[in-house]
């Protein structure tokens, strides 16, 4: 951990609502469970060595590339809809815009850690990332929205 700056955890919603429905099915096989014990141990380590985290909470992850994974969204055509693409980030693992079922492009997760990263926003904290309809936010507004947190 000393040589660490800084650990940004892909986590899940639900890891802290795990009792909390729909979250019990999601955690039927102690996917969430994991995560949630790997936060632990991340929160603890970083305490005694000195170094920042970040736990991102995406929502069921969607959008290419499929390069070698067909997966069921694709095969619902939950990829279909190119007008999602609004940010909302909350702070914690928390439903947003009231819609427990949005979900997170895999391009949006990749830029919210980047700027995450690159504007020193969310240390030592953890925040769900979802994308709802509308168009992604102009850089500056994303980066307002993870220095919010």
């Amino acid at each position: 951990g000393a040589s660490r700056k800084r650990l940004v955890l892909l986590s899940s919603v639900g890891v802290q609502r795990r009792a909390e429905m729909p979250y019990p099915i999601l955690n039927a096989c102690g996917v969430l469970d994991a995560k949630a014990a790997a936060e632990a141990a991340i929160v603890a380590d970083a305490a005694g060595a000195g170094y920042a985290y970040t736990f991102v909470r995406p929502g069921q992850l969607f959008g290419g590339p499929y390069d070698n994974n067909y997966y069921l969204g694709t095969l619902f055509q939950l990829d279909k809809d190119a007008e999602t693409r609004e940010v909302l980030l909350g702070k914690g693992d928390v439903t947003l815009n009231d819609d427990p079922q949005l979900g997170t492009l895999r391009s949006t997760l990749a830029e919210v850690i980047a700027q995450t990263l690159e504007c020193g926003a969310g240390e030592n904290a953890d925040f769900t990332c979802v994308n709802a309809k509308g168009e992604f936010p102009e850089p500056a507004v994303l980066r307002e929205r993870l220095a919010a947190l």
